[in-house]
């Protein structure tokens, strides 16, 4: 398969999954000829390439790390193989680029410039939480990290039913793995009893959980996700 110049938003797997479990061989094929990588993490993008292919020599590629402390300036370099002629790939940490990811950055910058942009498929926690859940796939809206302090999270808490109720939108929201446990915690002191809950956890893994019920129902039965990638969604 020929490769075009481009710049292709490359899925990443969610845990430790078979890639052919979750990955189309396109996006392998395509992998295999690119050597310029735009990524959220040079660690886990280098261990992510060997899993595609144990017998690339990962030394022979160039790593362009993209987090929050990547300036402008260095992000518009990054393109320039690009602007070369070469094609490049953009690597999330897990899942898809580009969404809840700093690679939406350079991805702006690249349809600012008019070069093309390619996204292939793959796993979304997201949108496969979304789909499992029994909620309203039509709205929803997805808000990353809540506030941490106690006063400005009931706050938010209050939004999102608002939102829930009013406009029956599905609201969906991430916590860091080590803070699980208190995210649901709260979510059960601060929402109402009625509200729907859904906890997905490890997603396309082994041991995936995905569990919906209603706020009431949740006490006395919450899992331990301790250090878990998890997403939490509320729906009425």
């Amino acid at each position: 398969m020929a490769i075009e110049q481009a710049l292709y938003l490359f899925p990443v797997t969610l845990g430790d999954t078979p890639v052919e479990g979750v990955l189309p061989l396109r996006n392998q094929e395509l992998i295999a000829q690119i050597r310029h990588f735009i990524v959220e993490d040079v660690r886990s993008a280098r261990r992510f390439l060997k899993k595609i292919d144990k017998g690339r020599n990962i030394d022979e590629l160039a790593f362009y790390p993209l987090n929050k402390h990547t300036s402008l300036q260095d992000v518009l370099a990054y393109l320039q193989p690009l602007e070369q002629g070469q094609p490049m790939g953009v690597l999330s940490e897990a899942g898809c680029p580009a969404i809840a990811d700093p690679g939406a950055d350079v991805v702006a910058l690249a349809q600012r410039k008019g070069l093309k942009v390619v996204p292939l498929v793959g796993p979304s926690s997201i949108l496969l939480s979304l789909m499992a859940s029994g909620f309203n796939g039509q709205s929803f809206a997805f808000h990353g990290y809540l506030p941490i302090e106690g006063g400005q999270r009931a706050k938010m808490f209050r939004v999102l039913e608002q939102r829930i109720y009013s406009e029956s939108q599905t609201q969906i929201f991430i916590e860091t793995p080590y803070r699980n446990a208190k995210m649901l915690e709260d979510i059960l002191q601060h929402c109402k009893a009625q509200t729907k809950l859904c906890v997905a956890a490890n997603i396309t893994c082994e041991g995936e959980y995905i569990v919906t019920r209603a706020v009431k129902d949740w006490r006395g039965k919450l899992p331990d996700l301790s250090g878990i990638p998890c997403i939490f969604l509320l729906y009425k």
